[in-house]
């Protein structure tokens, strides 16, 4: 059994500087930001950024100590700082109604879009106006699990550290570039030049996924770019894409939610690409 060995007060600084980056405007001046629950936590232990570990520091309760054990070896041996903490310092430090004994504390994690697009990306989802932080982690998830090579959100879309976006990507977040603050009109031209095709994912969408298949159209290296929950793309912004593709509804349903829609979309490309014919690598012009 792993025990944390610093006891910590709810009066203590640390405890005062961690409840702050509840706080947009803390987690921009700091570049910190808070990772909840065992699964985030874990993922942020096994993370490396440009500052080495991105974990910095590790509250956790003695039960949670106990039973996350690994974990708290881990932290310890990455160089994080692990607290023992009381039920009232994970109170004061968690953003959640009932936390899960460990909070950590980590660096900031996005990647520069220069360096996204260096790398020349076969699949990546590009967040437009999404303003749900709960929309926005779950569809960072489904990028991940479609194997996804980056995440972009841009300048109108909501903060990738809100500790909302950060639980629903259920550690999706350490595991693939996201880049950040990205003007889309930015965003889809060092796409276009890195020779990624530009989708936009609209439900009035002149093209059917199940149309762009069927040509064999989605084999290529592809970004799909996701608007807001509410009232979809604005008109500028789809006429900066290839090709505006709705998702086909083929019962009564009126509509997809976006998570939902980004993942249908995300496996559509994933698929193709992996299919003979499909373009599973892109070589450098």
């Amino acid at each position: 059994m792993s025990t944390p060995a610093e006891p910590i007060s709810p009066r203590s600084p640390r405890v005062a500087a961690a409840r702050r980056l509840a706080r947009r405007n803390f987690r921009t001046k700091e570049r910190r930001f808070i990772a909840e629950g065992p699964q985030a936590v874990r993922e942020a232990v096994a993370h490396r950024g440009e500052h080495g570990p991105t974990l910095i520091e590790l509250f956790s309760t003695a039960e949670a100590a106990e039973r996350y054990a690994d974990i708290i070896d881990a932290a310890r041996a990455a160089g994080a700082r692990v607290h023992h903490a009381s039920d009232e310092v994970l109170a004061e430090v968690s953003q959640t109604v009932t936390p899960q004994g460990l909070v950590g504390v980590c660096h900031f994690l996005d990647s520069p879009f220069e360096e996204i697009i260096k790398s020349r990306p076969r699949l990546v989802a590009v967040l437009a106006h999404v303003r749900d932080p709960g929309n926005a982690g779950t569809v960072l998830r489904c990028a991940d699990a479609a194997g996804a090579d980056a995440v972009i959100l841009t300048d109108a879309s909501v903060d990738l550290y809100n500790p909302k976006s950060v639980r629903a990507s259920v550690g999706s977040l350490f595991h693939l570039p996201v880049a950040v603050g990205v003007p889309v009109e930015q965003a889809v031209a060092g796409l276009r030049e890195a020779g990624v095709r530009i989708l936009a994912a609209d439900g009035a969408g002149r093209e059917d996924l199940d149309a762009e298949l069927d040509a064999g159209t989605m084999g290529g290296p592809s970004a799909w770019v996701f608007g807001n929950e509410a009232w979809g793309l604005p008109e500028e912004t789809r006429a900066l894409a290839d090709a505006v593709v709705r998702v086909p509804i083929h019962g009564k349903a009126e509509s997809l939610n976006l998570a939902t829609a980004a993942a249908v979309c995300l496996y559509a490309s994933a698929r193709a690409q992996r299919a003979p014919g499909g373009c599973r690598s892109v070589t450098p012009s």
